[in-house]
């Protein structure tokens, strides 16, 4: 079920370039993940605050870099297995264009939409 019509290999340099930015920015992001330290005399309450806060924003970027990965894992494997390209929910032909746009996309807009709204 393979695509003729779509430049497989160009998808999957694209996809393994994203998946080495998202490594990189999991390591230099590890220290923000970190948990904050309570020592009072370091740290003034508000300062304290803001160091929680900044945490929980690096733990949420983690999880959205996570999900980004786990994407990106899915559409390489499609690409091996020469499913790459059709929608994992009906299997219509997901069009070149908005795979252009996001090349680790599982679905068609039809059923992207369905998804959305469940």
């Amino acid at each position: 079920m393979s695509r003729k019509d779509l430049d497989l290999e160009s998808y999957k340099a694209r996809l393994i370039a994203r998946q080495d930015e998202l490594n990189s920015e999991h390591d230099a992001t590890e220290g923000d993940r970190a948990t904050v330290e309570v020592d009072q005399q370091r740290l003034g309450r508000l300062s304290r605050m803001d160091a929680l806060q900044s945490q929980a924003m690096a733990q949420e970027l983690e999880r959205h870099r996570q999900v980004e990965l786990m994407h990106i894992n899915d559409a390489l494997e499609r690409i091996e297995e020469g499913d790459y390209g059709h929608c994992t929910a009906c299997d219509a032909k997901i069009p070149a264009k908005r795979l252009d746009l996001d090349p680790s996309v599982p679905l068609c807009v039809k059923c992207a939409e369905k998804a959305e709204h469940h």
